[in-house]
């Protein structure tokens, strides 16, 4: 009878620990674990815990991908601009934090290319680049000093929208070019802060926040940005909510938890179109937290249930690579 490097042309690897880079249909044995493992997929998403971060913190903000992520800012208390990485396992400190530590700020960009802007308390304009190993100020901040804000796009070509000047919500727009804030003559349809945005500087997306100056009451309002204006959505978000985490692209996004008059761990995927309400909810419900990825592999990082909490987590969606256990039994 043939073996599997007679039908293959190679044996089955012996690992200590399943690999950390799934390829679909790779086989291994689990020396740890004693079992026959392979590479299957996904039929539904579903959130992991991870390790947890080192500080926990909320009000922070998150970059990159869930295997280069990264974390900075918040508050523990006190607030803070400390900064961490992420590779897919666990968590390390940058000695480097943020020159402007603040809490409430927004993001964009990778661990080796991120941007920081806004944040406060008070009010900030202050605007940060990351290089993968130091933060620098860029002496030319935002046009709005605002917290509470979202952000989209790259280091070179971000977006920043939204927000509380105090006391009232912004609608206002402005695109970074790598050196520059530019106020864009297309504002929010809604105005708000707590908001969510993903996407890139020509094809941006918000949605939920809260419409007031104060923590209620909460919107599901999705808009589309194309480069020059804002289009509302006539469909929301199912369930409305403020200060919930965001990442993806405006026609591939995933909201996750949030406040609504309690923590939420509600997961939803929005298609360009509509959003859909998934069976799978953060294991930890939480608001205030810091995320990134995209809609098929996001982070959820820290944040406020309450307590406030180092807690991490990987979202793998329907058709994302994962490891299964062959059974013979």
């Amino acid at each position: 009878m043939a073996d599997y490097k007679g039908i293959k042309g190679f044996k089955v690897q012996y690992l200590s620990a399943d690999p950390s880079n799934l390829i679909i249909g790779q086989t291994w044995y689990n020396s740890t674990s004693k079992n026959l493992k392979y590479t299957g997929v996904t039929t539904a998403g579903a959130w992991a815990t991870g390790n947890n971060m080192n500080t926990a913190r909320w009000m922070l903000a998150g970059a990159g991908t869930q295997t280069a992520g990264l974390a900075f800012g918040g508050t523990t208390p006190p607030i803070t601009g400390a900064t961490e990485e992420y590779d897919g396992t666990s968590w390390a400190n940058n000695p480097t934090g943020l020159n402007t530590a603040r809490q409430q700020l927004a993001s964009a960009g990778t661990q080796t290319a991120a941007l920081a802007f806004g944040g406060g308390p008070p009010n900030q304009t202050a605007t940060e680049e990351y290089d993968g190993a130091t933060w620098t100020s860029n002496p030319t901040g935002l046009n709005t000093a605002r917290r509470v804000l979202a952000g989209a796009g790259t280091q070179t070509a971000a977006l920043a929208f939204g927000g509380l000047i105090y006391p009232p919500t912004s609608a206002a727009t402005e695109e970074y070019d790598g050196s520059t804030w530019t106020t864009s003559p297309g504002s929010l349809n809604t105005a708000r802060q707590n908001l969510a945005g993903c996407g890139t500087q020509t094809a941006g997306l918000a949605f939920g926040g809260s419409p007031s100056n104060t923590s209620l009451p909460t919107t599901g309002a999705t808009e589309e940005y194309n480069g020059t204006s804002w289009a509302s959505n006539p469909t929301g978000l199912n369930t409305a909510r403020y200060n919930l985490g965001g990442c993806g692209t405006q026609t591939a996004a995933l909201g996750f938890g949030g406040y609504i008059t309690a923590s939420s761990g509600a997961t939803e995927e929005y298609d360009g179109s509509t959003w859909t309400t998934s069976p799978a909810s953060l294991n930890t419900a939480r608001g205030f937290m810091g995320s990134a990825g995209t809609q098929t592999a996001a982070l959820a990082i820290g944040g406020n249930i309450p307590p406030i909490t180092a807690a991490t987590e990987e979202w793998l969606g329907a058709g994302s690579a994962t490891s299964k256990t062959i059974t013979v039994s």
